[in-house]
């Protein structure tokens, strides 16, 4: 990838980004409708270069073998993140991707620490992890309805005063050792207005075909709506690290969320700059003998090696 293109990339997702350290207002500081001067007409062409460059610098991951990436994805219902992962993630290698959704805690889930079954489903090296909704639904759908702390069994001391600050530090050092250790966690928050969000549930409630989108508990969490902007707005500003920011992506308009995330991910990718292994000389001559034994195989009349003889430069030849 040049240069200037790697720039363009990080100069489009800088304003997106939490700078560390800074206390923020969601309501106040990000403007869900924005979308940066881009036009709906070029998205389709801006996303599928996207696309491409992330399909390019997964396969590179995977060959290293080295880092990981994991991907959260919060948002309020409605907010886009199954269509975000449904596009942004179209062209990539399906067995280099592995997407958890997160729902009410399990009995099992339960009987452990709170960050014990996100890290149950942690990428590998050489893999991309997508969390639809995270660890941090619990400093967001625990402290709107804080009830549910009752549900996870903790001790009265772990869950009196101070409880999220507590949780946001817990959550930082967890990060910190990710990131010491290869797997760099890139973190988005899908910014959608309380006026989209009406529109959408009413659209899920006018359309048949996705009446099953719609639950009735999503009008009453949408009651909540200032508890959930003072609970983001205190996550974000507590929790956007220098080793793993906050990126507040405009969500009114899905297309150009999608090309948001797409370029984060890829800017993070870029950052990991991930090469192909290369081969030492005893491999090299391994791949000599096995090139001449499938070479003497060759029919009578045929090329010995039949992608050589087509594309010639590429293979070397």
């Amino acid at each position: 990838m040049s240069d200037e293109r790697a720039r363009r990339i990080a100069d489009f997702v800088e304003p997106l980004r939490v700078e560390p350290g800074t206390r923020v207002r969601v309501d106040r500081d990000f403007d869900p409708r924005f979308k940066a001067g881009l036009k709906k007409r070029d998205s389709a062409e801006l996303l599928r270069s996207g696309v491409e460059l992330l399909a390019e610098y997964q396969e590179r991951l995977a060959a290293q073998d080295t880092y990981g990436v994991l991907l959260c994805l919060q948002a309020l219902d409605a907010g886009g993140k199954d269509g975000t992962i449904r596009h942004v993630m179209s062209g990539v290698n399906p067995q280099g991707v592995r997407v958890s959704s997160f729902k009410v805690p399990s009995a099992e889930e339960l009987d452990h620490d709170y960050l014990w079954r996100y890290g149950m489903r942690l990428p590998g090296r050489g893999e991309i992890a997508l969390f639809n909704r995270s660890h941090y639904e619990e400093v967001l759908v625990v402290r709107v309805h804080p009830e549910l702390l009752l549900r996870q069994r903790l001790p009265e001391a772990a869950r009196g005063h101070g409880v999220w600050k507590r949780r946001y530090r817990e959550i930082n050092d967890w990060e910190r050792c990710l990131t010491d250790n290869g797997f760099k966690v890139v973190k988005i928050f899908l910014n959608l207005s309380k006026e989209e969000q009406r529109t959408r549930f009413l659209k899920r409630l006018d359309l048949p075909e996705k009446n099953w989108k719609f639950s009735a508990a999503d009008a009453r969490e949408r009651r909540h709506w200032d508890e959930y902007q003072h609970a983001f707005s205190r996550m974000l500003s507590a929790t956007s690290t220098e080793w793993a920011p906050w990126y507040v992506v405009p969500a009114d308009r899905k297309w150009f969320a999608r090309i948001c995330t797409a370029a984060i991910l890829a800017h993070t990718l870029i950052g990991i700059d991930p090469h192909y292994p290369e081969v030492d000389g005893a491999a090299r001559r391994e791949l000599r003998a096995a090139r001449a034994e499938l070479e003497r195989e060759a029919p009578e009349g045929l090329p010995a090696d039949p992608y050589a003889a087509r594309h010639p430069k590429a293979a070397g030849a």
